[in-house]
């Protein structure tokens, strides 16, 4: 076996892999430090990794296979990153953490790939698109997140929710489908929970993804003026 492995020793092909290696340190570290610079969940050391783990499986391919074992090999650092990615994916309630950091990891995978393809400049360019989109694009971000929010354009779920006596519901129920279809707003569902005093909870979710907050403040405002209703409102949730 030892000498297998003497045998096996190509210092040119030796050289050519601590060269795709260490390109992939340096453009993993390069893609790692915006990550930790921010104290995001996967930082420099896991880029750093998850670059160099691509370029050597992909080495490894070459070395054994040429480019059509090293196309197979990536094909699978592709799918294995997906699952690492998902690692670092957080549900915060409504909220969703993480989602731009797994997509970074993809793209320090892709880095590594190339690298470990002897693909170098293509590497290059690869990092720089990645700390481009983690860097350049977050002005650009921030300008949209401060635009007022247009509820005509904004893709949805609206709730409108009325509390109201057992006795009055019926009546309350027909005259707020009534008015919503009279504003072409179709409904999706209908729920009735208890609340506390005898009362009832009537809750109405549209079906459509954009909605007037004139045309529910309207149907609101009507909907209180109805005998046996104590309380109305409406709210827009832009993520289920």
């Amino acid at each position: 076996m030892s000498f297998a492995a003497l045998s096996n020793f190509d210092p040119p092909q030796f050289v050519n892999t601590i060269v795709s290696l260490a390109t992939a340190f340096v453009l993993g570290t390069a893609i790692g430090a915006e990550r930790q610079w921010r104290q995001r969940t996967a930082g420099l050391r896991t880029a750093a990794l998850v670059a160099v783990g691509a370029a050597a499986f992909v080495d490894i391919g070459m070395r054994l296979g040429g480019n059509a074992a090293a196309s197979h090999v990536l094909a699978y650092v592709v799918s294995g990153v997906g699952f690492l990615g998902a690692g670092v994916i957080m549900k915060e309630g409504l909220n969703i953490r993480g989602l731009n950091t797994a997509a970074t990891l993809w793209g320090a995978a892709a880095t590594g790939g190339a690298a470990g393809a002897d693909l170098i400049v293509e590497a290059v360019v690869i990092a720089v698109f990645v700390l481009g989109a983690n860097t350049a694009l977050r002005p650009l971000v921030d300008v949209i997140n401060r635009q007022p929010l247009d509820e005509a354009t904004t893709e949805a779920t609206y709730d409108i929710r009325v509390t109201v006596t057992p006795d009055d519901l019926p009546e309350v129920r027909s005259a707020l489908l009534d008015q919503l279809e009279a504003k072409a707003y179709a409904v999706r569902q209908t729920s009735v929970q208890e609340q506390a005093e005898d009362m009832l909870e009537l809750a109405v979710t549209l079906a459509g993804s954009s909605a007037r907050s004139a045309d529910l403040d309207a149907v609101i405002a009507s909907v209180e003026a109805l005998p046996g209703v104590d309380h109305a409102s409406w709210a827009m949730r832009t993520a289920d």
